[in-house]
Parts: structure tokens; C-alpha cells; sequence
């Protein structure tokens, strides 16, 4: 009752049940039930359960369980030197098994008193061996066999003991010879390997092409896969099945898969052509990798002859993408045949080109392409990669020729200008838009020269501003601008129609450029990028507007000539400037000889020198018209010696100022002469020669660090000063008579010696002079001289988004 043999027999059945005992065991004993399937020769015992429900608890299983033994080689076998092929209890079911050899046990455990016949329930069946022998077997190995086309061409071969668990510490090898002109297809139909991880490190299915482990692999497998093919590049394939020795339950059943030899699967030959390179395990696929720049050929298969039907092929073309490397792929057909049927309504359903311009997908094409007539359009990949599938259904044809070539992908809005990395922003396109740095927001490529042109219409002016900068720069310690900038950087340049260039700015680091408006009469600014072999950052956006051109002098600027001295302060100084797009040029001009001294007393524009640019609002000083000007932010406190206190280079100077809203700027200056020696007022601690007239003026004309003009001044001066500073105030107003300014002058001397003389006589304690700053400021009326040709940049400009 207790040990049953299933013995296969000439006339007996090949297939059958089993079930549990009945056992009564009162006494607790343990009792040990072996059921035996014994399969005749050329057979195999396939064996699998319906219902399972023991006592034991696992893992351990203790008490009661069962055992399986699928390694069997004959009966007589003990079986504590057969393989284990696992211990099973509690409602665990086993899975399917097939015996390795011709003998099958299962071996059942219990120390419960009373068995039920409904412990476990199963089938079992004694199968065909032969299909688990494929081909010629190799001497002394379990599972390995030589397959040669010239005795089967085609057919399936399996694991040793599928469909049931494969066992442990099992190699086999099927090893597929064909004759010369023949290629190998294997299918597997059904694939399931224990997943050990990407590399496969335990169980594995390894393919070559070719005879010997030292050919090329072309799949290492496992886990669990369907219908997929591999095809050998010449006549021969080795295939390679390995599963790990250890001591876990086994639950994968392995593979089972299709072989073929034939001739007409397709010749490699059309590949070699080109430079491309077969992709190993399939029938016809290649890609083609960028040599930088380079370019080249691919062909349809058995191209300029008439290709096979049912043929998919699939080209991966690869542009270089790394940090200093970023293509794009351009394909071009020169010949293109690939026939339609006449009855097909959707005309490129049976046989096309299909196009992906990314490479990420091969779901839904950007392109597909068939007919005769013409050949299609050129493409150009979005990206490094572009992917091209030839299907050709059921129609036959020459195919196509195409020309691929791969051109550097900058990245960059705008229109190529070619050679190399220059871009085009015309007016008549757009009049606004963005640009970048290339490859933004990723790094741009290291020994990179880019040219970005912004040419505008007559009567424009051409605005850029940056949002966002960041170069490499190891060198630059705190603000990088101009001379400091060795390494990567921009420069901003305009150009005049005369062909004359005048440089803007250099700008590197962190330190963005200030937003900046072309000067009147230039119609093309020209940027420059150039970045060296060291080292990258992400570079820059900005964005650039073509406007309408505005008064010279911008929203709130002045012409400035006739006097010494004077206050420039930005506009509803000291409360912020307005919360908008504001640009105003000064344009100060003195006596011939002469140069202008500029100093700011209060300074609070957006931004920060050291730490991000002058991205939002900007001050711009031109000592001399024919270097590019001086470039400030920030507060008083980041003003250098450099940019607190400005010398002009000649009698002309210009300030600009563009901004957006904050606190503003308070600047002073005053002609001083040029000459080594001084016939008017000397600052002690400067140097600088000034004006007599301009002592005691309550103005600091000496610069930010000398005040001695202003020290010791007394009451009287209070009034000459007044009085001047009505004549100055008087000189601004717009179309006054000659004649009559004379006359207010004349006034204004009598009342000063009336005034005087009644002071000196009267004694009186001198009453302290008020600032007139304040009062210079108010009263200064716009110039009505002739302003700098609209070619001249201003000595001071503020320019603000």
C-alpha cells in the first residue's frame, strides 16, 4: 500500500494516477511511502500534481513532506547518492517534472498518526524521449549534441527535462553546422531561466557565433523571455545551457526553441558596403557609428538587385554624444524603389521605410516612405540617434541607396550659418526669440567657437538680455570682466555699417552681462563664445528683441555741455527708480584739454559684481569711446577704485543706464584739467586741477576721497554760490534771450554787493550756508546743444529688462 511502481510496458498504459496512502500510524512512527515511475527505453516520465496539502511547515517541512528524485539513472540506484530535487509541504504544490533519465521518484514522509488518500493527488505519463536528442549526441555528455544541415535542416530542440524544472549543475551544448552560404536561425519559443540579475551570474543561456566559447557572444540570457530569434552572421552557432549547483528550490522550466539552416535568410555582403556593422543575433540589422563629422552609405538588402520578401531591417545610425561631442544625423535618398501593390488603399502598409528620428521608440515613425517615383525628402534626427526600419512584406524591388551624414548639433535656436558653430537672427525673420550657449541647459563642449549674429533693419535697435550665465572659469577670483576673462567667455560686440567693430564687454564666470541696447545706427550685434580644452559649465540663455529705434538719449537721459561740474542721479532719485523697462544715456562734453571726472556718492543697482553679474539692471561708463565701457551693479560697498571714482580719456564721456527698479545711483562730476601744470585750484590730496569757481560750491569736486574744496568755505561764499547757482540753473532754460541773461546777471551783482555790504555792516553773526545739492539737481534743465552723432556712445549709460 505503501511503495508503488508505475512500470512502462509494451501493452500496459502510458499514462495513469497517483494519490496519497492511507496510513493508520498510532504508534507516531515515522513511515516512509516511495512511489517509482519506471519509463522504457526512449521514453522519459513526465509527472505533475492536482491537488497538494501536507502538514509539514517549511521551510523544514518537518514531519511530514515529500521529496522528489528526477535524476535517477537506473533502479537500482541509492537514493541518498541521487541528485536532490526538493522537498516540498504544506499546500507548496511541486511543479511539473520529466525525468532525466528513464526513472522518476517521489518520496513521501510522516510521523502523523492517521494519511488521507487526499494528501496529494497527481498524473503522470511516460513520453517520447527522442525529442530531448537533437542531432548527433557528444560521448559521455548528458546534453550536448552537433546539429548539421545536411542531415536536418530544421527543427526544435529543448532543455533535457522540459516542460518540467530543469535540474542543478547541468551543462549542455547544441553546437548548429551548416555548409558554406548558409545562416543559422534559432527561435526560442518559450524561455524561463531563474533570474539572477542583468550579467546572469547563476543560470544562463549563452549563444556564439560560431563553434567555440572564444567567438563572438552575441546573447548572454535568463529569466523569462518568448518568441524571440537569433541569427548566426555565417554557417555555424553554438548554444550553451548552464545551471548553477545549489541548494534552493528549482522552479524554472527552461527553454524550448526552433533551429534552421537556409541560404535564403539575408546576405551580410550589402553591409560591408558601407561602414556600418551587423548587429550579431539578428538577420540583417547594423549600426553605423560617427567618426566625427563623417559620413557615408547604406543600401537595402542584395541592393542594386531585387531584395527578398519578408525581411525586416533595422539601421542604427550613432552621432558622437559626449561632453564635448554632440551630433546629428542627416539622411538623404538617392535611390528609391520599393513597389506598392496597386490594390493597396494605405500604400505603405505592405512594404516601407519608416523613419525615427529619435531613437527612442519604434512605435509610432516620424517618417514612412515607399513608392517608385521620387525619391523622399531629406531627414534630420532630433538628437544623436536616428533609427530606419526597411520591412519589405510581400513585395520585391531594388530597395534604395542613401546618404547619411553626421553634422555637430549645437543646440542652439536660430538659423545655421555654416561653417562651424554660427548661428543667425535676422529682424526680417523674427523679431524676437532666445538663444543659448551650445547644448543648454546641459555643458557645452570644450575648444568650442561660436558666433551668434543679430542683424537688424534700418531705424532698429537691437536689445539682448541674459537670463541665465555660468562659465567654466578656475582662474578668475571675483568679477569676471574683460582682461580678466583667460579661459571660457562671451563677447558682445557691435557693428556699424562701416564694417568697425566696437567691443562691448567680455564677460566670463558667474558675471552675467548687463542688459544691453544696441547704440543707434548699429544694425548687427555680433556675440562671440569661445571656451577652451579644460573643463565645461552650462553656458548661457538670453533672449533678444528688435525695436523700434529711441531718442538718443534714451528715457531719461541728458546732453550735457557748457558747464564744470554737475550731478547725475537716476531717475525719482532717492526713491526707487520705476518698476519698468527704463534706458538713459548721458552724454557729457567740456572744454578741449579738458577731462571728466566722475565719482558715484550713493550706488544700488540689481545685481552682484562678484556673485552673479548684472543679469536684470546695469550702469555702463565709457571713459574712452574706443574700449569697451565699464560695466556696474550692486551696492556702493562692491565699487572698486576702479568704478567709484572714473577719469575720462578725452573731454567726452558717457553713462547708460538700463534698468528695472531699485534704490538708483547719485553721481558727481567735474572738468578738470589736463595739463601738468595747474593756473586754477589744485586739490591737495587728488591732485586734480578744477575750476576756482567751483570751491566752496557745496559740491565735493576733488573726487569720492578729497573734500578739501569744501573745508573752510564761509557765509559769503553762500551767496556768490546762490547767485551761480541761478546763473547755472538760468544757462539750461530752452530759447532765452542773450540780452536778457545778461541783464539778470548784472541784477544778480548788485544785489550780492548790497546784500554784502549790509552784512559787514551790521556785524552780524554769519548765518550758516545751506547744502545746494539738492537745489542743483532740482533746477538743472535739459541741454538744447547739439547731441553726439547717433554713432557716439554716451559717456554714462543705465540700461535695465
Amino acid at each position: 500500500e505503501c511503495e508503488k511502481t508505475f512500470t512502462s510496458t509494451a501493452d500496459g498504459p502510458k499514462n495513469g494516477s497517483f494519490k496519497s496512502p492511507y496510513i493508520e500510524n498510532y504508534e507516531n512512527y515515522s513511515r516512509q511511502c516511495i512511489y517509482t515511475f519506471q519509463a522504457a527505453e526512449n521514453e522519459r516520465v513526465q509527472l505533475w500534481f492536482t491537488s497538494f496539502d501536507l502538514r509539514g511547515t517549511p521551510p523544514d517541512c518537518v514531519r511530514e513532506y515529500l521529496d522528489i528524485y528526477a535524476e535517477v539513472q537506473h533502479k537500482d540506484q541509492s537514493l541518498i547518492e541521487t541528485p536532490f530535487g526538493g522537498r516540498y509541504c504544506s499546500r507548496k504544490m511541486p511543479l511539473k517534472r520529466v525525468s532525466l533519465y528513464q526513472i522518476l521518484v517521489i518520496s513521501f514522509h510522516t510521523n502523523f498518526q492517521e494519511l488521507f488518500e487526499t494528501a496529494f493527488e497527481g498524473f503522470y505519463e511516460f513520453i517520447d524521449a527522442s525529442p530531448y536528442t537533437v542531432g548527433t549526441p557528444i560521448p559521455n555528455q548528458i546534453c550536448s549534441f552537433l546539429i548539421h544541415s545536411e542531415h536536418k535542416r530544421e527543427g526544435s530542440f529543448m532543455t533535457p527535462t522540459y516542460p518540467g524544472v530543469y535540474p542543478k549543475n547541468l551543462q549542455c551544448s547544441y553546437s548548429f553546422i551548416g555548409r558554406k552560404g548558409q545562416r543559422v536561425r534559432i527561435e526560442f519559443i518559450d524561455f524561463d531561466l531563474f533570474y539572477g540579475g542583468e550579467h546572469c551570474p547563476f543560470d544562463y543561456v549563452k549563444v556564439y557565433d560560431g563553434l567555440t566559447t572564444n567567438d563572438p557572444l552575441i546573447y548572454n540570457i535568463c529569466g523569462q523571455k518568448r518568441n524571440f530569434a537569433i541569427y548566426s552572421s555565417a554557417e555555424s552557432l553554438l548554444v550553451q545551457f548552464s545551471t548553477l549547483k545549489r541548494t534552493a528550490d528549482g522552479q524554472n522550466r527552461g527553454f524550448s526553441a526552433w533551429f534552421e539552416f537556409s541560404e535564403r535568410f539575408v546576405n551580410l555582403g550589402f553591409i560591408g558596403k558601407a561602414d556600418g556593422e551587423h548587429i550579431k543575433g539578428t538577420e540583417c540589422d547594423q549600426k553605423i557609428l560617427s567618426r566625427k563629422e563623417s559620413n557615408g552609405t547604406v543600401y537595402s538588402p542584395n541592393y542594386p538587385f531585387l531584395y527578398h520578401s519578408n525581411t525586416v531591417c533595422k539601421y542604427y545610425i550613432y552621432g558622437l554624444q559626449d561632453d564635448n561631442h554632440l551630433e546629428k544625423v542627416r539622411l538623404e535618398f538617392e535611390k528609391f524603389e520599393i513597389p506598392v501593390p496597386t490594390s493597396d488603399l494605405n500604400e505603405c502598409v505592405n512594404a516601407s521605410v519608416k523613419i525615427f528620428l529619435t531613437g527612442e521608440s519604434l512605435e509610432e515613425p516620424d517618417y514612412v516612405f515607399c513608392g517608385t517615383e521620387t525619391p523622399p525628402p531629406p531627414v534630420v534626427s532630433d538628437g544623436p540617434v536616428l533609427v530606419m526600419v526597411f520591412s519589405s512584406g510581400t513585395s520585391q524591388g531594388s530597395g534604395f541607396k542613401g546618404r547619411y551624414s553626421f553634422e555637430t548639433d549645437y543646440r542652439v535656436p536660430g538659423t545655421p550659418d555654416p561653417p562651424g558653430c554660427r548661428f543667425k537672427y535676422e529682424s526680417s525673420g523674427a523679431k524676437s526669440g532666445e538663444f543659448n550657449s551650445p547644448r543648454y541647459p546641459s555643458s557645452y563642449p570644450a575648444s568650442t567657437r561660436c558666433e551668434y549674429v543679430f542683424i537688424g533693419n534700418p531705424g532698429e535697435q537691437i536689445e539682448i538680455v541674459f537670463e541665465h550665465f555660468k562659465f567654466k572659469a578656475e582662474l578668475v577670483k571675483g568679477a569676471g570682466y574683460n582682461d580678466a576673462c583667460k579661459e571660457d567667455y562671451i563677447k558682445i560686440t557691435e557693428v556699424y555699417p562701416s564694417g568697425r567693430e566696437q567691443t562691448i564687454g567680455v564677460y566670463c564666470t558667474i558675471s552675467a552681462p548687463g542688459p544691453f541696447l544696441s547704440n543707434i545706427g548699429v544694425q548687427s550685434v555680433k556675440i562671440l563664445l569661445e571656451t577652451d580644452a579644460y573643463g565645461q559649465a552650462s553656458g548661457f540663455s538670453a533672449s533678444y528683441n528688435f525695436l523700434p529705434v529711441q531718442n538718443i538719449l534714451g528715457d531719461c537721459g541728458e546732453n550735457i555741455t557748457n558747464l564744470s561740474n554737475g550731478v547725475i542721479v537716476s531717475p525719482q532719485y532717492p526713491q526707487p527708480y520705476p518698476s519698468q523697462r527704463q534706458v538713459c544715456n548721458w552724454y557729457i562734453t567740456v572744454k578741449p584739454r579738458h577731462k571728466i571726472l566722475l565719482y558715484f556718492e550713493n550706488f544700488l543697482i540689481e545685481g552682484q559684481m562678484d556673485e552673479r553679474g548684472c543679469p536684470a539692471a546695469v550702469v555702463r561708463v565709457w571713459r574712452d569711446f574706443n574700449q569697451p565701457p565699464l560695466e556696474m551693479c550692486g551696492n556702493e560697498n562692491e565699487l572698486t577704485n576702479e568704478t567709484r571714482e572714473l577719469i575720462s580719456a578725452t573731454d567726452m564721456l558717457k553713462i547708460s543706464k538700463k534698468s528695472v527698479g531699485s534704490t538708483g545711483f547719485k553721481a558727481v562730476w567735474t572738468e578738470i584739467k589736463d595739463e601738468q601744470t595747474c593756473d586754477m585750484y589744485k586739490c591737495p590730496k587728488s591732485g586734480y586741477c578744477i575750476s576756482q569757481d567751483l570751491k566752496c560750491n557745496g559740491i565735493s569736486n576733488c573726487g569720492h576721497y578729497d573734500k578739501a574744496d569744501e573745508v573752510n568755505c564761509i557765509a559769503n561764499q553762500w551767496l556768490t554760490q546762490r547767485v551761480k547757482a541761478i546763473f547755472l540753473a538760468g544757462i539750461h532754460v530752452k530759447k532765452v534771450n542773450e540780452m536778457m541773461m545778461f541783464a539778470m546777471i548784472a541784477v544778480g551783482l548788485v544785489l550780492f554787493v548790497i546784500v554784502f555790504a549790509s552784512l559787514c555792516h551790521r556785524k552780524r553773526k554769519r548765518r550758516r550756508r545751506p547744502n545746494i545739492s539738492s537745489q542743483f539737481e532740482v533746477t538743472r534743465c535739459k541741454q538744447t546743444y547739439n547731441l553726439p552723432p547717433p554713432g557716439t556712445p554716451p559717456y554714462l549709460s543705465v540700461e535695465s529688462v
